[in-house]
């Protein structure tokens, strides 16, 4: 998984001279309600020949006020920096929030930001983004301090599904849940995991079902249990139907705090081996994970369940 590169801070941003349009914001998910914020910094730099940038923060600001109860990230940092290359960002610069940077004052954030980014033209932001100390800051005083500082500031109002706005929170919500077909609505791409297929104990084999095995513990977990899904090597491009589980495997794990495992049955001829780097997309919920008296109940609704994904593809539902 070769995620691209971010700076850790701005002293590591060499090119301190060409014009930087600036997009601030968390962006958990980089999903649907983002992408007005982050395009509005990618065309704006493009129009000016400048280059389109992202601030964004690692870990959860969250963490630094409530670190046990902090919030759970829907991708790491790698992942979202990767989906906002992707978008046409040129720098992505994640800053540590610690406790000097969230005791700004909020009429000298962007004096921050104008010091440590000298050549910012613009900057870009939600309508709903509160900067500063105690979180003070908002639109109005960005609108301020960019009419004195000469930085045009952009602020876009939030991206609504039924009359909802669309927030990282919602699809942490869903996610938890198992509503995963609400998740990818929301994100605007299929939630996907991807990670390297590792050797199980091969009991899948033993009751005719074999998978492939990812240790995969996000932050924010989605609800154990069955899924449809479709999968490919990560270096190919080339997507195939299959059936997941996720979670901590009840029938057979006897061990208390086993960490949960991602286990992809192929519907189709595949060729992955162990090692391979493997992405799943999930598609959708089919059932909570159970635990099962033997192995022969266990295989009985494995049957079943692969019958109801197979028709779940039959139905013509392949995903974005």
């Amino acid at each position: 998984m070769d995620y691209p590169i971010q700076i850790s801070d701005f002293k590591f941003l060499e090119d301190k001279e060409t014009p930087i349009f600036l997009a601030v914001g968390v962006f958990d998910g980089v999903h649907i309600g983002h992408l007005a914020v982050i395009e509005t910094a990618v065309l704006q730099a493009k129009l000016s020949g400048a280059r389109a940038a992202v601030l964004t923060f690692d870990p959860h600001p969250s963490r630094l006020f409530k670190a046990s109860e902090g919030t759970d990230l829907i991708m790491n940092l790698g992942m979202k920096t990767k989906h906002l290359f992707a978008l046409g960002v040129d720098v992505v610069i994640a800053k540590s929030f610690e406790r000097e940077f969230a005791s700004i004052p909020a009429e000298s954030f962007l004096t921050f930001l104008r010091e440590q980014l000298p050549s910012i033209k613009g900057i870009c932001v939600g309508e709903n983004f509160r900067f500063g100390n105690k979180r003070l800051g908002d639109v109005d005083i960005l609108l301020d301090s960019g009419n004195r500082l000469g930085v045009d500031v952009w602020s876009l109002d939030r991206v609504k599904q039924n009359g909802l706005a669309i927030s990282s929170t919602r699809i942490r919500e869903a996610l938890i849940a198992g509503s995963i077909d609400r998740v990818n609505a929301l994100l605007g791409y299929n939630y996907y995991t991807e990670g390297i297929v590792q050797s199980g104990q091969k009991l899948g084999r033993e009751i005719g079902f074999p998978t492939m095995n990812i240790a995969w513990n996000p932050e924010c977990k989605p609800k154990y249990g069955v899924y449809a899904v479709r999968f490919k090597n990560a270096s190919s491009g080339q997507w195939l139907q299959g059936i997941a589980n996720y979670g901590i495997r009840p029938t057979i794990e006897t061990k208390k705090n086993t960490l949960p495992v991602l286990e992809v049955h192929s519907l189709e001829r595949d060729s992955l081996n162990c090692g391979d780097c493997i992405q799943v997309e999930w598609l959708t919920f089919i059932r909570p994970e159970e635990k099962f008296n033997n192995l022969s109940e266990l295989e009985a609704q494995i049957r079943s369940d692969c019958t109801r994904v197979s028709q779940f593809f039959k139905d013509g539902k392949q995903g974005n």
